[in-house]
């Protein structure tokens, strides 16, 4: 199901667990944590229950990822929150979890999620334009 069509009234906890890959009691305990609240509706007592937005499940799966990547909770919850402060588009952005480093790349920039939100030195060099630049100068040579 794409983002843009979910649900007016969000998804509901059982819903979620079954789209991100978490148990309900995971779920639970990161509302309850503040690791992530569901942004649509809070549970209010008996009878009613937690809404989550399409980016409270993008949100969540990136936490799922961290923790089956071997990143503990702790730093889990530093990631997330510092991506959140980034104010970068999750959808358009690419995580990269690598043994104990979690690197949000959007654009240029490469952001470090386990040290705070620390922009990493970047040089993106796209292999195909370098493949083709050698090729037209062995042509050149051979001309």
């Amino acid at each position: 199901m794409a983002g843009d069509k979910q649900p007016d009234e969000g998804y509901r906890g059982p819903q979620v667990c079954s789209i991100v890959g978490i148990t309900y009691r995971q779920l639970d305990y990161w509302a309850r944590t503040d690791l992530l609240r569901p942004s649509i509706s809070e549970a209010r007592g008996s009878g009613t229950q937690r809404r989550y937005s399409y980016l409270d499940l993008l949100q969540l799966k990136v936490i799922k990822r961290l923790l089956d990547a071997g990143i503990d909770l702790r730093h889990a919850r530093k990631a997330i929150d510092c991506l959140r402060s980034s104010g970068e588009d999750i959808a358009a952005a690419n995580l990269v979890i690598e043994e104990d480093r979690a690197l949000l790349r959007s654009g240029e920039e490469i952001i470090d999620l386990l040290q705070g939100g620390q922009v990493m030195f970047n040089i993106t060099v796209p292999m195909a334009k370098v493949v083709s630049e050698v090729d037209a100068a062995i042509l050149e040579l051979g001309a």
